[in-house]
């Protein structure tokens, strides 16, 4: 992973260096497995982020915001306890591994100093943090881990900690080039995997670096090219930096080896903001959606193919002229025709060239009674033909609204997740989970971002944020922005004044939190909010707008992760 041991190396030397000395001032843990710690420290607030999500696990300074919940966890009021109002004395990386020891002065509850611990294991789904009293005992964490499913260790409360098992490799610092040779067999070949193996702290990743840098590998070659990378790393020399090639790599390396797009970053934790930016939430998101994207996309298919049924019989519906021909003929050839006739062949006296035309008839009716019924089903079928069409266009309804969910399913928070599954209730679509307590409604939370002249410019991420920007908050002379048929957010500039590369940034993220976000030169449309109106009785969501404008543009994640707010 690319989350390695010179990472959390980097990481641990630049939250010591800002952090220490800092007094906890606030504890928040936004999801089960993420801890927030707002830290007060050279004038400022900080907000250091311990994650032991299986997936997105890490240590860092953020500055993302992450909504809370109404109901602090047990683990979230036991660190509260333990730690508000504590100074940080250090923040260490153990033996070049993943793992972090956060060491706090605070008071115990005689009111005398203490030491108290919180240990950061990021090793992928067996990640933890743990919180530790002077003695080493484990006071609690967020995973526990019982003596059945681990047998090196337990993680429980009241248990003595022990540390992970040891990887028994060497510190790639401080080492001398015998040192280094006598851990590699040139003969054996896989030169990466043998550094990995001996070297502690160094992922796939790093040593592929050293092999590229070392060319063609040999006992000159590869300890100059080793030691050109970890001699930096030693006296705290990072260059943190994402290079996205197929997909995306990170490193506190320069990663050389790597042709694909590269930017760099001030700091390792500025790093893992960009790079983890948004893809925490979606993995929450697709965890708690996947019921809703079942049924949006079940909903979905039903109504395409039932404008596939109704296209059928507007088809078959369209031949009634041949009914109304049929009982025409009939009716004129009636001297032909007697009760228990099953069928009679007659000149078709619409046909130029006198060709005839053979009738199917009922055996048990009249000549009347079988002419009167081809009226009847010519009758049928041309009133039938405007309803079938009425259906046909509230089906694309459907559909158009249903699209519209699942592209915000794509870009929503978990806090969106909520308001999307309300809206669905609301509207009939899903049974009520539970019956909730009446409650003063509360007004949906729009996320904010900044163009690059201070312009505040605000976008709805579901139906209730659209509804409540565009038709409440929003002023009449605002701008407002949506992409050109294609499902997506509304978006508004909070500003009558604006300059034309704020109007160009509010197009790129229309054209970001909509169903075309990975395609290039992207129409978005944009008017004065005093021109969007919504329907009566349209799904929540929809507008209509004129005097419009169209510009084109495509989808910069990195222009939106700076715009933030």
């Amino acid at each position: 992973m690319s989350f390695d041991g010179m990472v959390m190396r980097a990481v641990a030397h630049e939250t010591n260096e800002l952090l220490k000395g800092g007094r906890v001032t606030k504890i928040y843990q936004p999801y089960a497995t993420d801890l927030l710690l707002v830290i007060r420290s050279g004038g400022k607030n900080h907000q250091l982020l311990l994650s032991a999500n299986p997936s997105y696990a890490r240590i860092q300074t953020t500055q993302e915001s992450y909504a809370n919940p109404k109901e602090p966890p047990m683990f979230c009021m036991l660190l509260r306890k333990h730690l508000e109002g504590s100074i940080v004395e250090e923040i260490k990386q153990i033996e070049n591994e993943r793992i972090i020891h956060v060491t706090f002065k605070a008071r115990n509850d005689l009111g005398d100093l203490t030491t108290r611990t919180l240990v950061a294991e990021i090793m992928g789904r067996h990640s933890n943090v743990i919180l530790l009293n002077e003695s080493n005992m484990i006071l609690d964490s967020i995973k526990h881990l019982s003596p059945s499913v681990n047998r090196h260790r337990t993680v429980l409360p009241g248990q003595d900690y022990i540390a992970p098992p040891a990887q028994n490799k060497i510190s790639p610092f401080g080492l001398t080039r015998d040192d280094f040779l006598r851990q590699i067999d040139f003969n054996a070949g896989k030169l990466s995997q043998q550094l990995v193996q001996a070297f502690g702290g160094l992922s796939p990743l790093i040593a592929k670096e050293v092999i590229h840098r070392a060319g063609l590998a040999n006992r000159t070659t590869l300890p100059e090219a080793f030691f050109d990378v970890f001699q930096k790393l030693e006296q705290h020399h990072y260059n943190p930096q994402m290079v996205t090639e197929a997909k995306e790599f990170f490193s506190v390396v320069e990663l050389s080896h790597l042709s694909g797009e590269r930017r760099e970053f001030e700091s390792a934790s500025e790093l893992l903001d960009r790079f983890y930016y948004g893809k925490a939430d979606r993995d929450r998101v697709k965890q708690q959606s996947n019921d809703l994207e079942r049924f949006l996309s079940n909903e979905l298919k039903k109504n395409e193919k039932k404008i596939q049924k109704i296209t059928r019989t507007i088809q078959q519906a369209q031949e009634a002229d041949t009914y109304q021909l049929l009982g025409e003929l009939l009716t004129a050839n009636m001297h032909m025709v007697k009760r228990g006739d099953k069928k009679v062949e007659v000149i078709n006296y619409y046909d130029e060239d006198g060709g005839t035309v053979l009738i199917e008839l009922n055996p048990q009716k009249t000549p009347s009674e079988n002419a009167q019924a081809y009226f009847k089903r010519y009758s049928k079928a041309k009133n039938s033909i405007s309803v079938l069409e009425e259906q046909i266009s509230i089906a694309h309804q459907e559909i158009a609204y249903l699209e519209q969910l699942i592209q915000q399913l794509t870009s929503a928070s978990p806090r969106d997740i909520e308001e999307i599954r309300e809206e669905l209730e609301e509207e009939g679509y899903i049974k009520k989970r539970r019956k909730k307590k009446k409650s003063k409604p509360t007004k949906p939370q729009l996320d904010a971002y900044v163009s690059s002249d201070g312009t505040e410019i605000l976008v709805g991420k579901n139906n209730k944020q659209n509804e409540y920007l565009t038709n409440k908050l929003a002023a009449r002379g605002e701008t407002w922005l949506h992409t050109k048929d294609i499902p997506g957010s509304h978006v508004v500039i909070r500003s009558k004044e604006y300059t034309e590369e704020t109007l160009l940034e509010a197009a790129n993220l229309a054209a970001y939190f909509s169903k075309a976000r990975e395609s290039g030169s992207v129409p978005v449309d944009y008017t004065e909010v005093r021109h969007v109106k919504k329907p009566n009785g349209a799904k929540p969501g929809f507008v209509t707008y004129d005097q419009q404008n169209t510009l084109y543009v495509t989808p910069d994640q990195d222009l939106i992760f700076r715009m933030k707010k």
